[in-house]
């Protein structure tokens, strides 16, 4: 039987693969074609092969509070999602745009606060962010770049329109399994991506170097650089060793470095070697318990006073959270009108303030048909989908946000768009998110492609591997292809 002779509903929402017509998209057509000539089994095999790859390289995530396991493999579609040279161009501006946007606004919140004093953002939004850090008011970090590492969330409408679901500016992660997807991809199907002209993802981790050594204090011809991880029971361990063993640069914890004098150094069986900059995939609360919360066990005593002596660079740079705070979310059009008198190539979802009374009593009103998110909560956590609650949990949420109007937003449900997804022998569409990684360094580089997340769950809307997702490959096809 062909792979594609399996029942497939194309249903009421986007379809990356079909038009509205039920006929195939023009850039998944030499997909489909490929595709239908590739019997079932063939391709479950293709599927094992893959799966046997991860496992065997350890592609894994961890789940907390898991009854079953933390650690699992994580789950993969062989149907690509395909985005054309011309599509990918405009995403490509808009993120840009946007960093560079944000870049100047966290620059300004840090600084004199102009976008403040002009009152386009009410005071009092960021002044109760959970991740301003007043103690770096007037510290300028190396090279004015705050957001180094970005992975901008993106989805799209019933009307195939691209829109930003939220910005993630603290420790973006993901960016290890688009990689490894490419690898597999590669072996699954090697001849397609000739045909494609697929732009290659690979380059991530050279870019990144690039731009930690550029943030990097010019004391020294060779920078050494380091990633700093929380250890092995973090959700992104394996992400952390593989963009550490990418890079060819040593993966610490905060027990492997020490502060002497304002500087840093890692201890090593030669001695003390000194460290230039860091990229830190811990949060700022737990970087250095003689500024932040004295109880962690994870940071470094005294990193902060050197990063403030300008003796080493961290990425990204502390603060940065204040501005992948979902309150701040909504007016960061606002934010790239006021810096960069532009209109964003990119819209955002339309968002409500709870700590405004009038949108407080739309939002307590009409719950039951909005999505309701907490301000800093991330991985699918501290969220209501009112449409697929019960009137117990929306009756709780509206508790929640009474009591603490300034922690939640709601936003209006959007029908993510779909793809063909394999399950249990056969064609579904499942709705779809994509993650692009954007660098800030010496330049600021998009990678072709990012992470296409799926909700694996049938109906849901939730593609977070910790909620039940998994990914695809995505494919960004050069020009003229």
């Amino acid at each position: 039987m062909s792979l594609l002779s399996t029942h497939y509903d194309a249903g009421e929402f986007f379809d990356e693969m079909y038009a509205t017509s039920g006929e195939v998209r023009p850039h998944y057509r030499l997909l489909a074609e490929r595709l239908a000539s590739l019997a079932v089994p063939e391709f479950e095999r293709r599927r094992a092969a893959v799966d046997l790859a991860f496992l065997r390289r350890g592609v894994t995530f961890t789940v907390y509070n898991d009854a079953e396991g933390t650690e699992r493999i994580f789950p993969f579609d062989l149907i690509p999602r395909i985005i054309p040279a011309r599509e990918w161009s405009r995403l490509e501006a808009g993120l840009i745009q946007r960093i560079t946007a944000l870049n100047l606004f966290l620059h300004d919140l840090y600084h004199g606060q102009k976008i403040l004093k002009d009152k386009v953002i009410p005071a009092a939004q960021i002044l109760s962010a959970k991740h301003f850090r007043r103690e770096f008011m007037n510290f300028s970090v190396p090279r004015d770049i705050y957001v180094h590492i970005c992975g901008t969330d993106l989805i799209r409408d019933r009307d195939g329109s691209y829109l930003v679901l939220e910005d993630n500016l603290r420790c973006p992660s993901g960016v290890s399994y688009m990689i490894e997807n490419r690898s597999a991809m590669r072996r699954a199907f090697p001849n397609l991506f000739q045909s494609y002209g697929v732009r290659p993802v690979e380059g991530y981790s050279e870019e990144l170097l690039k731009a930690l050594l550029h943030i990097a204090p010019s004391r020294s011809d060779k920078p050494s650089v380091v990633l700093l991880t929380p250890g092995v029971y973090n959700s992104a361990y394996f992400e952390h060793c593989f963009l550490a063993r990418q890079m060819g640069i040593p993966i610490v914890e905060g027990r492997d470095l020490v502060v002497h004098d304002t500087c840093v150094y890692m201890r090593t069986t030669a001695g003390l070697l000194p460290v230039d900059a860091i990229y830190r995939r811990i949060d700022d609360d737990f970087l250095d318990p003689a500024v932040f919360r004295s109880d962690s066990m994870l940071g470094v005593p005294g990193l902060v006073a050197a990063y403030r002596a300008g003796n080493v660079a961290l990425a990204n740079s502390i603060g940065t959270g204040v501005a992948d705070d979902k309150v701040v979310y909504a007016y960061i059009p606002k934010v790239i009108k006021y810096y960069l008198d532009q209109d964003p190539i990119l819209p955002n979802v339309t968002t409500y303030l709870a700590s405004d009374p009038a949108q407080l009593s739309f939002i307590l009103e009409n719950m039951a048909g909005l999505v309701v998110k907490s301000a800093n909560e991330a991985g699918g956590y501290g969220m209501l989908i009112g449409p697929a609650s019960t009137n117990e949990e929306v009756a709780d949420f509206r508790a929640k946000v009474a009591a603490n109007p300034r922690n939640f937003i709601a936003q209006d449900p959007i029908m993510l768009s779909r793809s063909p997804t394999w399950c249990d022998h056969g064609f579904e569409g499942r709705h779809i998110d994509l993650r692009p990684y954007v660098l800030c360094g010496e330049k600021t580089v998009v990678t072709p492609g990012g992470l296409t997340r799926v909700a694996l769950r049938k109906g849901s809307l939730v593609v977070n591997s910790s909620q039940g997702g998994g990914s695809k490959d995505t494919w960004v096809i050069e020009a003229g292809k």
